[in-house]
């Protein structure tokens, strides 16, 4: 089943949909299937995996450290993708690879986009590689039936708005605002305005990210996009209270989805 017809399945049992997150190999791969586990117990809709870079040009303080950390622990790209293998078979939720221009770029495209197909990912996320430079990396994923999520800002103008959202697949990831990931968002009349331009341009389903972190922010959602992305927000309980304040916080999340 590809992503979007997926995606518009699950909403007709729920009012929004959400997407959670995991840097691999922080706090560790063992605490990595955890936090996996508590998705699957909470049945989440969608799992963003990310693969550690040194320079998270996109993540906010607490997920560059995570991604520092990572490297320091020695995660491969051998680790990644078994992780992504076993969580694709485990697991009902689409698994999407997020992660940055430079690794997609050294690996090489074609076999970038051929190991997320073999290893059960359904599509991929470069939030540093504006659509321009995106050509070679349609052409593969459109061949090995992967969906390039692409990335609407409030910064951008309404033609360039408009040129992201027609070549988008799977979804449109929408960012709250402007900044890195982590710092809370306050959804304001812009934030909605922001999203019925993104959905002028495109039939996709919606997904706001960047600040998201509690489920009155899913219940403020519901009717303006189709899915809440939720990261920085859990990792932060993991570190802070432990493994049962997280799974309390993501079920606590899953149960605003109605």
């Amino acid at each position: 089943m590809q992503l979007t017809e997926y995606l518009r399945k699950r909403l007709k049992k729920r009012k929004i949909l959400l997407m959670t997150h995991a840097v691999v190999g922080y706090p560790s791969l063992e605490d990595n299937w955890k936090m996996l586990e508590a998705m699957g117990e909470a049945d989440v809709d969608l799992v963003e995996l990310q693969m550690p870079f040194s320079e998270p040009t996109a993540d906010g303080p607490l997920f560059v450290k995570a991604n520092q950390e990572a490297l320091r622990n020695g995660i491969k790209w051998k680790d990644y993708f078994e992780l992504m293998q076993c969580a694709s078979e485990k697991f009902d939720f689409p698994v999407l690879m997020m992660g940055y221009c430079n690794t997609a770029f050294t690996m090489g495209f074609r076999e970038y986009c051929e190991k997320i197909s073999k290893h059960g990912g359904k599509g991929f996320i470069i939030p540093d590689l504006p659509y321009e430079e995106f050509g070679e990396l349609f052409d593969h994923s459109l061949e090995l039936g992967l969906d390039p999520i692409m990335l609407c800002t409030p910064t951008n103008k309404e033609e360039r708005l408009q040129r992201i959202c027609s070549n988008g697949r799977g979804l449109i990831y929408c960012v709250a605002r402007k900044g890195v990931t982590g710092k809370s968002t306050v959804l304001e009349q812009s934030t909605e305005e922001f999203l019925q331009q993104c959905r002028k341009f495109s039939g996709l389903p919606l997904a706001l990210g960047f600040g998201l972190s509690k489920p009155e922010d899913l219940h403020m959602l519901h009717g303006k996009a189709e899915i809440a992305i939720v990261g920085t927000a859990l990792l932060k309980t993991w570190e802070t209270e432990g493994d049962a304040a997280y799974r309390r916080h993501l079920n606590s999340l899953a149960e605003a989805r109605e």
